[in-house]
């Protein structure tokens, strides 16, 4: 099986349609809305834990678990900054950026997608359509 015909049997068996997935220059990247539907999908469930938290960065470990009892610890980050020179998002909600990350990692990893260059469109902010 090619990562072509994986990729399209991991979407069609979890309920992506192809407004939740759009092709970056080098990657395939999950919409928010992919990434919910894989987590409910796949009965993946995650809890955090603030490793850092100040007015422009912040770190969030999230611990996720998944219905065949597979487990992953992994961290989402965000670093307030005019530009992907000085930080990774312009936004200042950099706590719940930073939350979103690590959902997205967490729920790609333990559906295999990473390993095929998947990513959320969350991890980057030049990922954004």
């Amino acid at each position: 099986m090619t990562k072509q015909d994986t990729l399209n049997k991991l979407f069609k068996d979890n309920g992506l349609v192809a407004e939740d997935v759009f092709k970056h220059q080098h990657y395939t990247i999950i919409t928010r809305s992919g990434i919910d539907k894989l987590c409910a999908s796949l009965g993946i469930s995650i809890s955090y834990e603030v490793i850092k938290c100040e007015s422009n960065f912040a770190v969030v470990k999230a611990h996720a678990t998944i219905e065949t009892g597979a487990t992953i610890e992994t961290f989402g980050s965000a670093l307030k900054g005019q530009d992907f020179k000085s930080g990774s998002t312009n936004t200042w909600y950099v706590m719940e950026m930073a939350e979103k990350r690590a959902m997205s990692r967490a729920c790609l990893k333990l559906a295999g997608l990473y390993s095929l260059n998947v990513f959320g469109e969350d991890e980057s902010e030049s990922f954004k359509k």
